[in-house]
């Protein structure tokens, strides 16, 4: 979901991006300013990816409204006067639409933004790995995927079964959760967590890890059904 804001001075040229926006159910419009300041308050109570933004509007203009921002969103400036275009692709905008525009010519330039932020997405993304990093014993500990077996919530720790070792870290099992992947591991109940590929066998709301058996709650059987099925 893509969430959008309209800043924009004339209530015809609103109306019209409303409009063309109700056919984009990916994106989601979050508010329709009439001036820049309004947007300002939106931009800061609110998460906006995409803003369309007016040049000429009055009290403060688009491009100087963009240059206050110092982490904008991406901007789609809109305007009926060709002469911004070159100031506001300098302000890195993702496109300019010069009024009036089409439902076609602005489809475009929502396929750019739509582009671009699955790019950014692409390089928040961490790279992935096949290991785990845990502090235990004033050492920091590389745990294969592989070789871990489970984890157990133990109070304020976490011990780690692996197929060599066992180790207590002090850890949330959340936080652990978070940093395995979800299609190698699964948590059965509120304390334990399990590598699918370590499973013997399941029986009843048990399931056996190597020697020993392990409680599997009502709310979490039917996920791990599920990815064992798959």
């Amino acid at each position: 979901m893509i969430n959008c804001i309209i800043v924009d001075d004339e209530p015809l040229s609103r109306r019209v991006i409303e409009k063309y926006l109700k056919d984009l159910p990916h994106l989601n419009l979050l508010a329709s300013c009439s001036h820049a300041f309004e947007a300002m308050e939106i931009l800061q109570k609110e998460h906006v990816d995409l803003m369309f933004l007016d040049i000429n509007m009055p009290k403060l203009s688009g491009i100087n409204f963009a240059k206050t921002l110092s982490n904008p969103p991406l901007i789609v400036f809109t305007t009926a006067y060709p002469e911004y275009a070159v100031e506001g692709f300098e302000l890195e905008a993702v496109d300019y639409l010069l009024k009036p525009f089409s439902q076609e010519r602005f489809l475009k330039a929502v396929n750019k933004v739509s582009k671009q932020l699955a790019n950014i997405e692409t390089l928040k993304r961490p790279n992935e790995t096949s290991f785990l990093i845990v502090k235990a014993d004033k050492k920091l500990y590389k745990l294969n995927f592989d070789d871990i077996l489970y984890l157990q919530a133990y109070g304020d720790y976490v011990k780690i079964f692996t197929s060599k070792k066992t180790l207590l870290t002090k850890e949330r099992l959340s936080n652990l959760e978070a940093s395995l992947p979800k299609n190698l591991f699964h948590k059965i109940h509120r304390s334990y967590i399990i590598s699918l590929n370590a499973i013997s066998f399941l029986e009843g709301n048990q399931v056996k890890i190597n020697e020993t058996l392990l409680p599997i709650s009502n709310s979490n059987r039917a996920g791990l059904l599920a990815k064992l099925n798959q």
